[in-house]
């Protein structure tokens, strides 16, 4: 009997090929060489980068040239540009003719004050006037008569004058003939003297007393005068007793009641108008050097922007912030209210063909002295020089240029990193 064995089992093995294996070495040199070319560049920024940030975190712009604008944004009151206070022109009793909220017109009588005072007064005042009109009347009267008298005695004087002439001459006459003795002709020559002297004296006193008369004409002629200054300037104050209103719009709040008993130069009531606001501002003082009047404005009225001017700064700062007004330009927008809320814009600044970027935190983070420039997916460090701020955008004096890309961004994260791999 025979035993099988396992020869038919075996398998003839043939010796491996060497070939095989460089290949699929060499493949694997290539597929090695290949990843760390590839990888090469990241490996690199790896390298130089100090810390990496997610970009999801960051936020990015463009440096570029452009036309740069300075310009605040505040929030302002509307006001009203005309809103007199009225006040008590005399002590007395006031009536009031209107309330608060009613539409009145220029010259509208608003209240009026009781004041017995000052119209009783005005009648004494009045009858003064009456008097010394009469005594100016009786000072003409009595300046005719006095006139008439210098002219009786200057008349009276003239006719002695003229007697005394034809005596003397008839007495020259006589005197020469032999007629008449040189005492007789020499008395005659004494009166003709004593004449022309009397008649020199009563013009010189005609002509005083006249000016002494007009002198008291118008002495009384001025004391009519004035009182009649002092009659107006009281009827001017007895017409100022009735308040009337200087503008047209509605009567704002009534400082006093009705039938109280006000004192002179007291406030008594404010008229508003409506038909001309401005916009009260509140500027933070590290502006205050920067506002000037005549500035150009925009104020925000619901979805319109309407153009105003910078028509007031107030010269003092009051609670680290600077006072200012706002007139609009054209027309007013409707429905606007006592101290309603809009937003204002002041252009302080205008300059063209500026290398700026926008604003970010970036600049708070480094005090606008530093500045990360993104390049090929590494942000670095880079010192800048800044110039005027916007309210959207920094004028860059140096340090970066136009077409890089900056972190806009806060930079408190890069712990002030030389440079920062960006991860996308």
């Amino acid at each position: 009997m025979k035993i099988s064995d396992t020869s038919s089992q075996d398998v003839v093995l043939e010796p491996k090929s060497n070939k095989k294996r460089i290949l699929v070495a060499a493949a694997l040199l290539v597929t090695v060489a290949i990843v760390a070319w590839l990888a090469a560049p990241t490996v690199n920024r790896w390298s130089q980068a100090q810390m990496s940030v997610s970009a999801e975190r960051l936020r990015f712009a463009e440096v570029s040239l452009g036309d740069f604008v300075r310009d605040i944004s505040v929030q302002g009151k509307v006001i009203a540009a005309v809103s007199p206070t009225l006040y008590a022109t005399q002590s007395g009793t006031i009536t009031f003719e209107v309330e608060s909220g009613d539409t009145v017109t220029t010259g509208q009588a608003l209240a009026s004050i009781d004041s017995p005072e000052i119209q009783n007064q005005l009648l004494q005042e009045q009858a003064q006037l009456s008097s010394l009109n009469v005594e100016l009347q009786r000072q003409g009267i009595t300046t005719r008569q006095q006139k008439l008298q210098n002219q009786k005695a200057e008349d009276s004087a003239a006719i002695a004058l003229r007697a005394a002439q034809r005596e003397m001459s008839r007495a020259a006459q006589a005197f020469e003939q032999g007629a008449m003795t040189e005492v007789d002709y020499e008395k005659a020559q004494d009166d003709l003297l004593t004449a022309e002297l009397l008649h020199k004296h009563s013009l010189l006193d005609t002509a005083l007393d006249s000016e002494r008369l007009e002198f008291e004409i118008q002495t009384q002629l001025l004391s009519v005068e004035q009182q009649e200054l002092r009659v107006a300037d009281l009827r001017r104050q007895v017409q100022e007793l009735v308040i009337n209103s200087p503008v047209n719009g509605i009567v704002g709040n009534l400082s006093v009641g009705q039938k109280t008993n006000v004192a002179k130069n007291q406030p008594v009531l404010s008229v508003v108008d409506l038909s001309a606001f401005e916009v009260e501002i509140q500027v933070s003082e590290s502006y205050a050097d920067d506002l000037a009047i005549g500035m150009q404005a925009q104020i925000r009225a619901g979805s319109n922007t309407y153009e105003a001017t910078l028509t007031a700064v107030s010269p003092e700062i009051i609670n680290n912030q600077v006072t200012g007004r706002v007139r609009f330009n054209g027309k007013v927008p409707e429905g606007l209210r006592q101290n309603q809320r809009l937003t204002t814009r002041i252009l302080l600044e205008e300059k063209f063909d500026v290398l700026m970027v926008q604003r970010g935190q970036f600049f708070d983070s480094g005090n606008g002295r530093f500045a990360y420039v993104v390049d090929d997916g590494i942000a670095r460090r880079q010192p800048i020089s800044v110039g005027a701020t916007s309210l959207s955008r920094i004028e860059i004096l140096s340090g970066l240029s136009a077409g890089e890309t900056i972190v806009i961004s806060s930079t408190e994260l890069f712990n002030s990193a030389d440079a920062v791999l960006i991860n996308n």
